[in-house]
């Protein structure tokens, strides 16, 4: 590689600003859009396609060393998922991941590709993940819109929070930040209305249009009259697919996603909607309107005759006495669009409310989750109108400067001075005044605002004027000469005049009491639940169900007394909270020219870019610093394992004998902890890869030895298993020869009787006949007296009876 073409601008030997922007402008030609200062990623928008996150190059950056692969956003989501497993030099711990940079230089893509690379190292639930990736898209359609800075500009900040057990993702949480819900009613010249509503008008079949009660886009004010081309719908038109598609996936209904659709047809409508003063000093709507008010009342699911009264009139109740007040057209109008406003902002709302209920991590309460967050923030913006929506985004980034110059310049510094390690201060520009202009109490502008936004009866220009009061002597602070509420603050990354018109009427985001009781009571179930909700601190919907629609009242007028300055400003509290408790990775993204054109960039608008984010000084703190800080205790738990001696305690010795053990150079020691460069903690993982490839080839070759000596002894007794069997199988196979030649000699014996007794009956059946031969008798005879017989038989009988001598067993004695 060319000496110019730096992949880590620590490394420069010429270190300003002129040299910082030669590397980049050299890898930005070469489409080396990714570059290191230490730990920290700058990625540049190069504004078209690069070959560089297919499938096998996000293979090449699992379980990389960082050495070993150029610079690119795999890269980062691999060091802070590996770092949650504790798997690098830390142990594990909850991982936070902040993407910055102005409108335009390719935060939300970052965002993507991080989520999707996180979820191909994790690989647990392919369901799951799915739904995971389909969020942003969805969230991107209700909340992205074109900016004449960016086509797809995020109008609200997330923080996205995944949730892991082990290595597996088992959840994940969206945080929403002030949506701009002011761009439904109104878009500056260049500028377009939320994607949605441009999907939905080309997506939409005909009949289904006949059923949401949608016409021509062109006839919509909400929509300036303008929509686009044949190939610009065709695009819309796909969107709108992947969007129902991103909902099928997350786990919509049918019916939420009809309800949905027919309260953005409504907003559409409403804005239609026209006034005029009658005779009276009543409003009616103008004739063209007629129509316009009929389909809102019918899309909004309310009487049309309700939706009118709630529109012209305010009616209130004073001592049990209810009194109606009129409004005029100015009146009516804004309470339309605030209608409009407030109708859409709650869709989104229910919408991520939605998403984090259908991604609740499905595990027992006790079970402890680790986390990685990717914050998706809007940039920073200077518009040739700024209004309340870009003081709320700038100060957003302006607490966001705050906590990587925290991070990064001041806390660092301030190890240094306390454990005595030798070390030249490095000078940045520390915002913490700006954040002090805005947010301390009671003099704030934001405690201000809500002062003045307290009194009915307080206008714009009063506000204004109360700022020009109290901070007139601020540095950061400009008073403008002017007709209208305008005024200046000196933000980290320039100067940002503001238009102070309508910021009170943002700052209270109100509607008429009317209005919610009309929708609360909409045929639309879906409206009747978004009005029933209530709105936490930070301002996120927290949807009820309906049997509690009646507490909501108290409820809503709790909350409400809550700005949206007080809500942003709590929100901001929040998420900073969990960012200073996790370990975070910064990714600098960079804008290379205001036309959004490929293959060029703006020397000027890059180096202010380089100097408002202070990246001169981070490759200066990056290349002299010690990013990393371990205290004795935490480093001896970890690599006490390098030594091999159990029981090792935690000293600052023990840390010293394993350091000598190494090759690690340029670390310093300080009272209480250790202080490494960014590039030590690859130099000691390796280390402890090193050792645990030793352990694994111990195991392998013990589990072998073991393993090898039970197939012995398996093989052994299977052998003597078969010599039984085969000795039983012999015995049986023997004593079944036996019994079968028994079986044959009896069957042969037989046979030969038979035959025996066959050829003796049929030789005595071949003898010639012969004389009877008496048969012995069975009973022996009885001698009958003489005189009998010669009684009985007479003399005849007598002669005719001669004794026949007959054999005898024995002499026969004749009785007395």
């Amino acid at each position: 590689m060319e000496e110019s073409l730096h992949e880590d601008l620590a490394g420069l030997s010429d270190l300003d600003e002129k040299s910082l922007l030669e590397s980049l402008s050299q890898r930005f030609r070469k489409d080396y859009i990714y570059t290191y200062i230490g730990d920290i990623l700058v990625a540049v928008n190069p504004f078209k396609y690069l070959p560089l996150y297919e499938k096998e190059v996000s293979e090449r950056y699992k379980c990389h060393e960082k050495s070993s692969m150029p610079p690119h956003i795999f890269a980062v989501a691999d060091r802070a998922y590996q770092s949650m497993l504790g798997r690098l030099a830390t142990g594990p711990r909850n991982q936070c991941i902040v993407i910055s940079g102005e409108s335009g230089a390719g935060k939300t893509e970052s965002t993507k590709l991080l989520l999707r690379q996180i979820m191909e190292l994790s690989k647990a639930n392919s369901q799951l993940e799915q739904q995971i990736l389909q969020v942003n898209p969805l969230l991107e359609a209700f909340g992205n819109a074109q900016t004449v800075m960016n086509d797809n500009s995020s109008r609200f900040g997330k923080y996205i929070q995944l949730r892991f057990h082990n290595s597996s993702v088992k959840g994940a949480k969206i945080n929403e930040y002030l949506l701009e819900k002011s761009r439904v009613v109104h878009q500056d010249d260049g500028e377009r209305n939320f994607h949605i509503f441009y999907c939905m008008l080309a997506g939409i079949s005909p009949a289904d249009k006949e059923m949401y009660g949608l016409l021509e886009p062109t006839l919509y004010r909400y929509l300036n009259g303008r929509y686009g081309s044949e190939e610009t719908a065709r695009v819309w038109s796909e969107k709108y697919s992947a969007v129902c598609n991103a909902m099928d996936m997350v786990g919509f209904e049918e019916q939420e996603k009809v309800d949905m659709m027919t309260i953005l047809a409504g907003i559409l409508s409403l804005g239609n909607i026209a006034f005029e003063p009658t005779e009276t000093d009543a409003l009616k709507v103008t004739n063209q309107s007629v129509g316009w008010l009929k389909a809102t009342a019918g899309q909004f699911g309310v009487q049309e005759e309700e939706l009118l009264r709630s529109l012209t009139c305010t009616l209130s109740v004073t001592r049990g006495e209810a009194i109606r007040r009129l409004h005029n057209q100015q009146q009516a109008e804004d309470a339309r669009d605030s209608i409009a406003k407030v109708a859409y902002g709650r869709v989104f709302g229910w919408i991520v409310s939605k998403i984090n209920e259908l991604l609740t991590p499905d595990v027992d309460l006790d079970v402890e989750l680790a986390e990685i967050g990717i914050l998706d923030i809007f940039g920073f913006e200077n518009f040739a109108v700024n209004r309340f929506e870009q003081l709320c985004i700038n100060l957003a980034n302006e607490q966001l400067q705050f906590f990587f110059n925290h991070h990064i310049f001041l806390m660092e510094q301030n190890e240094y001075k306390e454990e005595g390690i030798e070390w030249q201060a490095i000078t940045y520009k520390d915002n913490k005044p700006i954040l002090d202009l805005f947010l301390t109490k009671p003099i704030g502008i934001l405690s201000l605002l809500d002062e003045q936004s307290a009194f009915p009866q307080a206008s714009d220009k009063d506000f204004v004027d109360k700022l020009n009061s109290k901070f007139k002597s601020s540095p950061h602070y400009e008073v403008v000469r002017s007709h209208s509420p305008l005024f200046s603050v000196l933000h980290y990354a320039g100067k940002v005049q503001y238009n102070g018109g309508g910021f009170l009427e943002k700052n209270r985001d109100t509607i008429p009491a009317s209005i919610r009781e009309l929708f609360i009571n909409s045929v639309t179930p879906l409206l009747s639940v978004l009005f029933a909700a209530t709105i936490s601190r930070t301002g996120t919907l927290m949807p009820r169900k309906a049997k509690l629609m009646q507490k909501a009242e108290d409820n809503f007028n709790s909350t409400r007394k809550q700005s949206v300055g007080a809500q942003f400003k709590h929100s901001l509290a929040v998420l900073m909270e969990k960012m200073f408790v996790a370990s975070p990775h910064f990714v600098r993204c960079i804008k290379p020219n205001s036309s959004k054109q490929p293959d060029q960039l703006d020397t000027q608008l890059v180096t202010d870019q380089l100097r408002y984010n202070g990246l001169l000084e981070t490759i200066r703190i990056r290349r002299d610093g010690f990013s990393w800080r371990p205290s004795f205790k935490e480093f001896a738990q970890r690599y006490n394992i390098l030594l091999m001696k159990p029981g090792l305690p935690l000293t600052k010795e023990s840390c010293m004998s394993i350091l000598n053990t190494t090759e690690i150079r340029g670390w310093k020691c300080g009272s209480s902890r250790l202080f490494f460069k960014y590039w030590h903690q690859e130099e000691l993982a390796r280390l402890l890869d090193r050792l645990g490839w030793a352990a694994l080839i111990i195991q392998k070759n013990y589990r072998s030895q073991r393993c090898s000596r039970k197939y012995r002894t398996l093989v052994a007794e299977v052998r003597r298993q078969r010599r039984l069997q085969r000795e039983r199988e012999e015995r049986e196979r023997e004593e079944r020869e036996e019994r079968e030649r028994e079986e044959e000699e009896e069957r042969r014996i037989q046979m030969e009787e038979e035959t025996r007794r066959r050829l003796d009956i049929e030789q005595e059946n071949k003898r010639p006949a012969s004389p009877p031969v008496p048969l012995p008798r069975k009973k022996k005879p009885q001698p009958r007296p003489r005189s009998i017989l010669s009684v009985v038989g007479g003399p005849t009988m007598a002669a005719h009876l001669a004794p026949v001598p007959r054999p005898r067993s024995r002499p026969f004695e004749v009785g007395a």
